[in-house]
C-alpha cells in the first residue's frame, strides 16, 4: 500500500499547483470586491503564451513562465477596464474573457501542437528529501510547485498581518468608506485584478511549460473553473483554499493510479470524480449560509465608480 501511497501524495502536489496558483489569484480579487469568472480563460491564454514563449526562447522554461504572467496581466487588464473602468456586469465579463480565452488560445495553439518541452527536473532539497516518506512527498519537487506554497504563505500574511491586506479587505466590504477616507478604490481593484490574472497566467504557463509539458487545446480542463469553486469552498480564506486544492488535486491523480490499486471503476468515473467533487462540497458548503455569510465580501460583485 505504501508502494502506492507515495507516488499519489506526490503527484497530489503537482496536480494541486495550478489550483493554489488561480486560487490564491482569485482569492486577491474577490478579496477586493470584484469576482473575475474569467479564470479559465486567462489560465488558457497564459498556457499558449507560456507555451509559445517557451518555445520561441529554445526552451527557456524562466521566460515561458514570465510570458503565461504577462498574458495573464493584460488578459486580466481587459476585464478591468470594463468591469471596473466602465462599470459593466462583472459576472458577464468574466463568462466573456473565458470564451474568448479559450477561442485565442486554440486558434494561437494551432501552430504547436507538435511540439513539445524538457519540463523541469525536481529540486531535491539536501537532507530534507531524504526524511523518510516525508522527504520524497514534500521535498522533491519541481520549483513552481516550492514557489505556490511560498506564495500561499505570503497571500496568507498579507491578509493577515499587514496594512495592505486590511486596506484590501476594507475595500472589499465597504468601497464607499475606503474612498470617503482617501484611498483609491478603482486603483486598488485594478491592482487586485491585475494580480489575480498575473497567478491564473502562471497557473496555465505551469499546465503547459511544467506539468504536461506540451500543448494540448482547452488543456485546463475545468480548473479555473475548480479554482472559482475553491475560493467560495474556502470561504475566502487561503489555508482552506489550500488544503481544497490539494483534496481536488489527490482526486485528480487518484484516476491514474485506481488500476494499479485495483479499483474496478470505470475510467469516465475516475475522470470525472473531480469535478463531481467540486459540486458535492459546494453543495455541503451552501448548507452552512452563516459560514458563507460571514466571510462574503460585502461588496462583491458590485460596481464602483467615485461620484456615482
Amino acid at each position: 500500500m505504501m508502494d502506492h501511497l507515495t507516488p499519489i501524495l506526490v503527484g497530489t502536489l503537482g496536480a494541486a499547483t495550478p489550483l493554489v496558483l488561480a486560487g490564491l489569484g482569485e482569492l486577491i480579487t474577490e478579496r477586493s470586491g470584484v469576482m473575475n469568472l474569467g479564470v479559465e480563460g486567462m489560465m488558457l491564454i497564459g498556457a499558449i503564451a507560456g507555451f509559445a514563449t517557451a518555445v520561441g526562447t529554445d526552451g527557456s522554461v524562466i521566460l515561458g513562465l514570465l510570458g503565461g504572467v504577462a498574458a495573464g496581466v493584460l488578459a486580466a487588464s481587459a476585464f478591468a477596464v470594463l468591469a471596473l473602468s466602465l462599470a459593466a456586469n462583472q459576472a458577464a465579463c468574466g463568462l466573456a474573457l473565458t470564451i474568448f480565452g479559450v477561442g485565442l488560445s486554440a486558434f494561437i495553439g494551432q501552430s504547436y501542437v507538435s511540439h513539445s518541452l524538457a519540463g523541469l527536473q525536481p529540486w531535491a532539497i539536501p537532507v530534507l528529501s531524504d526524511v523518510p516518506f516525508v522527504g520524497p512527498i514534500l521535498f522533491r519537487q519541481d520549483p513552481v510547485v516550492y514557489l505556490a506554497f511560498l506564495l500561499y504563505v505570503l497571500v496568507a500574511w498579507t491578509l493577515a498581518h499587514t496594512k495592505v491586506g486590511l486596506l484590501l479587505r476594507a475595500v472589499g466590504e465597504s468601497p464607499e468608506a475606503a474612498h470617503a477616507i482617501g484611498y483609491p478604490v478603482l486603483g486598488i481593484r485594478w491592482l487586485a485584478t491585475l494580480t489575480g490574472g498575473g497567478f491564473a497566467g502562471l497557473a496555465g504557463a505551469y499546465l503547459s511549460i511544467v506539468y504536461t509539458p506540451l500543448w494540448v487545446q482547452n488543456m485546463t480542463a475545468g480548473r479555473g473553473w475548480i479554482s472559482v469553486a475553491l475560493v467560495v469552498f474556502a470561504a475566502w480564506k487561503p489555508t482552506r483554499l489550500l488544503l481544497g486544492a490539494c483534496l481536488f488535486g489527490g482526486v485528480t491523480i487518484l484516476q491514474f493510479h485506481a488500476q494499479g490499486l485495483g479499483l474496478d471503476v470505470p475510467v469516465e468515473l475516475l475522470a470525472a470524480l473531480p469535478y463531481l467533487a467540486t459540486i458535492l462540497v459546494l453543495v455541503l458548503i451552501s448548507r452552512d449560509r452563516n459560514l458563507l455569510l460571514l466571510n462574503l465580501p460585502a461588496s462583491l460583485s458590485r460596481p464602483f465608480l467615485p461620484g456615482r
